[in-house]
């Protein structure tokens, strides 16, 4: 019997929760859009850590091949020296030493792969559930949208009766709304009529030529020739050789 009773309960409070969940479809988007956040949070630790035993693998391989380069040397060396018996124990390690580095190396490979695994799986999981939220955000707009045109259409149902009245009160608020849009209007014009034009056109002369001046300077100092300058040179080269021949006669007599 306790357990029928306890079923009821838990009937109603589920159909209250599915009731408030209906209601507010927003407020149940968010959560979930929370729950994912903190499940990606959770899922990047995890990778960190996975990526850290990776770069650990990888830094083990580095010694390990380092210290295999190094036993080779001495082998060759003692070898070549005649040492055969210090020569075989340098071997016997380059052996052990070539084993650990084969084994950390497929480790790190292993490792390594499954990471990238990791990494391609959270993208799809990732972009499948912004997908769908989106989908929803979408689903719900087009709720509200749907609601709210049938809530106007009962709403202009329901007026067909007091059309008169609402008329009236939407032409009184038209007639407002016109004339304070026509005294904006003429504000707007005053002030711009009164804008002192000339002004505005000097300093915008002012602006140019202080630009004009500043683009010469910056030529002059990284010696860069503008190509207004080289026409003024020209023209002004030809000017004072006709000047210079003008003035030669003159001078001889």
């Amino acid at each position: 019997m306790f357990k029928r009773i306890g079923n009821i309960i838990k009937g109603i409070f589920l159909r209250l929760i599915g009731k408030a969940e209906r209601a507010n479809p927003e407020a149940l988007l968010e959560v979930e859009k929370e729950n994912l956040r903190k499940q990606i949070t959770e899922f990047n630790k995890a990778l960190a850590a996975h990526a850290a035993l990776v770069e650990d693998l990888k830094s083990r391989a580095k010694k390990l091949d380092d210290r295999e380069d190094e036993l080779r040397a001495k082998t060759t060396a003692n070898l070549k020296a005649g040492n055969r018996a210090a020569a075989g124990q340098l071997a016997l390690k380059l052996k052990e030493v070539g084993k650990s580095h084969d084994e950390v190396a497929k480790q790190f490979e292993e490792s390594e792969q499954r990471y990238k695994e990791l990494i391609r799986a959270r993208d799809v999981s990732v972009k499948e559930a912004k997908s769908k939220i989106e989908n929803l955000s979408r689903g719900i707009n087009d709720m509200k949208v749907q609601k709210a045109t049938a809530e106007l259409n009962e709403m202009a149902a329901g007026m067909v009766t007091e059309i008169g009245g609402a008329g009236d009160t939407l032409n009184r608020l038209e007639e407002m709304v016109e004339e304070e849009r026509t005294k904006a209007a003429g504000r707007a014009r005053v002030a711009s009529d009164s804008m002192d034009m000339g002004e505005v056109e000097l300093q915008e002369s002012e602006q140019s030529a202080l630009a004009e001046m500043a683009l010469a300077n910056f030529a002059a100092s990284e010696g860069i020739e503008l190509a207004g300058d080289e026409e003024g040179v020209s023209e002004g080269g030809e000017e004072e050789e006709n000047a210079q021949g003008t003035m030669g006669p003159s001078v001889s007599e």
